[in-house]
C-alpha cells in the first residue's frame, strides 16, 4: 500500500501531525520510545499526561487503549499514547490487543483531524512480543483501517536496519 512508509529514523524528529508513543500504563515516561518522547517533548507532555491520570484513568490507561496529549516540543502536533501487550502476560489476547493499540491510535488521529501518523514497533522493546508477529499484526491493523480512509498516511519509523527489514520482510512473505 502507497500510503504505508516504511523507514529507519527518531520518531521524536518525525514531522508528522501525530506520533504515537508506546507508553506504559503509568503514562508518566519510561525507557525506550516512551522515555524518549518525554525527554524530547518536555514537561508539556507529562503534566497533560497527569492530568489523564488524576481525572480519566487514575489506575493507569488499560492495554490496548489509547489518549491524546500536545506534543511540547517535538516536530507533531500531538502525541497519541497507547499501551502495547506485555507478551508473556496477555494469553490468548495478544493479538486483538495489539491490534487494538494501532487500529484505536488511528481513530484518535483520524478525530484530532491528523492525516499524517507514525508508529514506532509497539510492544516490541522490553515487552517482548516477536518482532514478526507484531509486523504481521501492525501492517494489517494498519492497511485495514486506511481502507476506510484515502486521506491518510502511516509511518512505521525504525530505529535500525535490522528491525526495518523484520518487518519488511514478514510483510513480504504474507502478502
Amino acid at each position: 500500500m502507497d500510503r504505508i512508509i516504511i523507514k529507519i529514523g527518531d520518531i521524536t524528529k518525525e514531522n508528522v501531525c501525530a506520533i504515537v508513543n508506546a507508553a506504559n500504563c503509568s503514562l508518566m515516561g519510561g525507557g525506550g520510545v516512551d522515555g524518549a518522547i518525554h525527554r524530547t517533548g518536555g514537561s508539556e507532555i507529562l503534566q497533560e499526561c497527569k492530568k489523564i491520570r488524576e481525572h480519566e484513568y487514575p489506575d493507569g490507561l488499560p492495554t490496548g487503549e489509547c489518549v491524546s496529549t500536545r506534543a511540547g516540543n517535538l516536530a507533531s502536533m500531538y502525541v497519541i499514547h497507547t499501551v502495547g501487550p506485555i507478551y508473556h502476560q496477555c494469553g490468548e489476547h495478544c493479538d486483538e490487543l495489539l491490534a487494538s493499540c494501532y487500529t484505536k491510535s488511528l481513530k484518535m488521529a483520524d478525530t484530532l483531524g491528523c492525516k499524517h501518523v507514525a508508529f514506532p514497533a509497539i510492544s516490541t522493546g522490553i515487552y517482548g512480543y516477536p518482532k514478526d508477529k507484531a509486523a504481521h499484526i501492525a501492517y494489517e491493523a494498519v492497511k485495514h483501517f486506511l481502507e476506510g480512509h484515502d486521506d491518510m498516511e502511516v509511518s512505521f519509523v525504525f530505529h535500525n536496519n535490522e528491525d526495518k527489514a523484520i518487518f519488511v520482510n514478514t510483510i513480504k512473505e504474507k502478502h
